[in-house]
């Protein structure tokens, strides 16, 4: 059995897993998340120093707690991983130095790991091999079409040109006055509205069809919202016309993307994978192309530990790994 154990501490969620491969197959013996979700919200957003100092509280006790969940001693894991990029730098550098200096302590082999990878990837950890597809990634920073060959093999077939959907969607809620993060709540709402109430654009970049454009969007909001006298009479509505709109845009570049690349399976990983309205129209829109659709498992949509540890865990199989001179990119690509 091989165990490998990874830090994920991209922005303000501080993430500890183990994995082992087990008989040829990996197993997540434990995946623990310290949530900042709360001393956040009363900002509307995430403060990078407030991240940062928490990351340094948190992760020494959730390390040792993830050994005793697993029931495991430092001594026997036999790698360790951690979060390169992208992200918030304050808030990798905690992660990052912390996992490299546990290595560097027994002795073991280290890996970096791209974010975005790691979402990328999540669909796959239960099967354990990673199947060519098209990838949709939907987080709060990102939004990407990847087309994936095999682990490693990756290219960007579209990307936001502004902002990502998931930020949209904070914005947005903070326009109607919501709860941060604004995501789940726009969707909670968006279940009692009519999504036909409001006429939202649905950008169209002439010279790059697979790309993301969300901002014009946001603007649209934000008129309509100053043309209402009462914009708290209409929540539901405006908040199923809103994310309409973005599911509208993601499903129709996605199955482009996937005809483009000639793939018949489309996953759908990140944050915003969570949102039941995209997984039913992505899901619906897939099986009328004739592809199939996979889906993250819901704990590994968010921040999370356990899709950074089979990354990890896929890289230690498959590369070399980094040496501890290595440092952080917060700009760090998927497919450079």
């Amino acid at each position: 059995m091989s165990c490998l154990l990874a830090i994920e501490s991209s922005c303000d969620e501080t993430a500890v897993a183990i994995i082992c491969r087990e008989e040829g197959r990996p197993r997540l013996l434990t995946s623990l998340i310290s949530s900042q979700i709360e001393i956040h919200r009363e900002y509307g957003g995430v403060v990078p120093e407030v991240a940062c100092r928490n990351h340094a509280l948190r992760i020494r006790p959730l390390v040792q707690q993830a050994l005793d969940d697993a029931s495991l001693s430092l001594e026997e894991i036999d790698a360790f991983a951690a979060t390169r990029g992208p992200g918030l730098a304050s808030s990798l550098l905690v992660g990052f130095s912390y996992a490299k200096g546990l290595s560097a302590a027994t002795g073991k082999p280290f890996y970096g790991i791209n974010h975005m990878e790691g979402h990328l990837l999540s669909p796959f950890l239960e099967p354990g091999k990673v199947a060519s597809h098209l990838g949709l990634i939907v987080s709060g920073g990102h939004t990407l079409l990847i087309d994936v060959q095999g682990f490693g093999n990756y290219k960007l077939m579209g990307h936001t040109i502004d902002d990502a959907a998931g930020e949209a969607f904070d914005k947005v809620g903070r326009m109607l006055n919501l709860p941060y993060p604004g995501g789940p709540e726009i969707e909670k709402h968006a279940r009692e509205g009519n999504p036909r109430a409001f006429h939202f654009p649905r950008p169209r970049l002439k010279n790059a069809p697979l790309d993301f454009s969300f901002s014009g969007l946001k603007t649209a909001v934000l008129y309509q919202l100053q043309k209402l006298e009462n914009p708290h009479s209409q929540l539901a509505d405006l908040c199923a016309s809103f994310q309409a709109a973005v599911i509208d845009s993601l499903v129709k570049k996605t199955i482009l993307a996937a005809l483009e690349a000639d793939r018949q399976m489309i996953t759908l990983s990140g944050g915003v994978a969570c949102n039941k309205a995209l997984q039913l129209a992505l899901g619906a829109a897939a099986k009328e192309a004739g592809m199939t659709l996979s889906l993250t498992p819901p704990a590994l949509t968010t921040d999370n530990a356990g899709m950074i540890a089979f990354a990890g865990l896929l890289s230690s199989e498959n590369r070399d790994a980094d040496s501890l001179t290595i440092g952080i990119d917060p700009n760090l690509s998927l497919t450079a």
